[in-house]
């Protein structure tokens, strides 16, 4: 059995004069599957001559079907009224051969203007690890819209600070900013839908504000309204990923940058242009200032009791002394830091399994001489050494006013 549409196309045809040998050509089908669907199938010699019960209310399907009418339960309850005693099956077959394609909406081809857009997505790749394990990595991507130059980054998680921190490395590597930043509901950059509206998560539309873009979602259940990155994300689990060998996230990343220069060092499929030399050309914003930037590339973290901060998955030890107090964090390449002010105060090779603890070289080193305490609690001091005057008690009587009775 062949599809609906295709029998209305061989009908289309048959109806212009072709023969069937010219219409299995052109729809690259035998000619015999012409010959059999260029018209509606007739009911065998044998059934013609024992009847159907259709028989007297084709030509009301024929006008039902003609008006758009193909759903057979409407049929049925209308051919009910008229005293059709059939049942639903012999229906359904009567109709199947003239029931069209589904109709599928389509969507025009969206091409955007110099510096308007950029699209964004995350795409959840696999890899498996040297003891055969299969492990799931979150793949950022953004492509700008006009020039299609695209940016590949992979994370540990898909958190806002992670967004963030890869939009940054994103524009950096665009060498500015997009007016507008099309992404989907995802719930980092979306807090909600209120009366139809976009309500924005507050941290990443202060995000927004300080990198200077408008961000836009696309409308919900309607991925293709962004498909530009959507493609991207199937080419980079098609096209990048397999077969690929790396040692860590940095060293895959590496890769993925240069992966991404070669392919838009190539002329594109569809703007018929080489990306890279469209990116002049993009008229982007600048980037704000590097101040403003390097505050979304650390993250603020309250140390644990127990001296510990946690960060993308994982615990790392921090000087006892800091228990309880917020210290400044971030990667930086393979290498996991913690900052009091402008001053390192822990380090540790990042830890990309989720759950680990990774303990600091004389993380507890004083702890018990300060009975846990990182600084000394005020105390007086009593020293013995001191000769001390003695005086007559009536120089307090002095000192309060009380007349001595001596």
């Amino acid at each position: 059995m062949i599809r609906s549409g295709l029998i209305l196309m061989i009908r289309d045809k048959a109806m212009n004069g072709k023969s069937n040998y010219a219409i299995g050509n052109e729809l690259g089908i035998s000619k015999n599957t012409a010959r059999k669907y260029r018209e509606p199938q007739r009911p065998s010699e044998h059934s013609a001559k024992m009847g159907s019960k259709l028989d007297g209310f084709r030509e009301d399907i024929q006008a039902m079907m003609h008006q758009g009418i193909f759903n057979c339960v409407v049929i049925l309850e209308r051919l009910r009224t008229k005293g059709y005693t059939g049942g639903m099956s012999i229906l359904k077959d009567y109709v199947h051969p003239y029931r069209p394609a589904k109709n599928i909406p389509s969507v025009p081809r969206y091409e955007s203007l110099p510096g308007k857009q950029a699209q964004m997505d995350w795409g959840i790749c696999n890899y498996i690890d040297g003891k055969g394990e299969t492990h799931k990595v979150p793949a950022f991507v953004m492509i700008l819209g006009h020039s299609r130059v695209k940016y590949l980054e992979f994370t540990k998680r898909c958190d806002l600070y992670s967004l963030e921190r890869c939009m940054i490395h994103a524009f950096e590597y665009f060498g500015g900013i997009p007016e507008v930043v099309l992404t989907d509901n995802m719930k980092t950059v979306v807090d909600h839908r209120e009366a139809g509206q976009t309500v924005w998560n507050t941290k990443f539309a202060d995000f927004a504000s300080d990198m200077g873009f408008i961000p836009k979602v696309c409308r919900v259940r309607r991925p293709q309204t962004k498909g530009k990155v959507e493609r991207l994300v199937q080419y980079v689990k098609n096209n990048f990923l397999p077969g690929r060998t790396f040692t860590g996230l940095e060293d895959l990343n590496l890769q993925a940058l240069e992966w991404c220069k070669k392919a838009d060092s190539k002329v594109h499929g569809t703007t018929g242009r080489i990306p890279l030399e469209e990116l002049s050309g993009e008229t982007l914003r600048s980037l704000p200032e590097k101040s403003i930037r390097d505050k979304y590339r650390w993250g603020i973290r309250k140390v644990t009791k127990d001296g510990f901060v946690s960060f993308d998955g994982a615990r790392y030890g921090i000087p006892w002394q800091y228990a309880g107090r917020e210290v400044r964090v971030r990667f930086c390449g393979e290498t996991f830091e913690a900052y009091d002010g402008e001053v390192r105060i822990a380090a540790h090779r990042v830890e990309y399994a989720s759950g680990r603890i990774v303990w600091l070289k004389g993380q507890y080193q004083g702890l018990a001489e300060h009975n846990g305490l990182p600084t000394a609690a005020p105390f007086a001091r009593l020293n013995g050494n001191v000769s001390v005057e003695t005086r007559s008690l009536d120089i307090y009587d002095q000192v309060t006013g009380v007349a001595s009775h001596g």
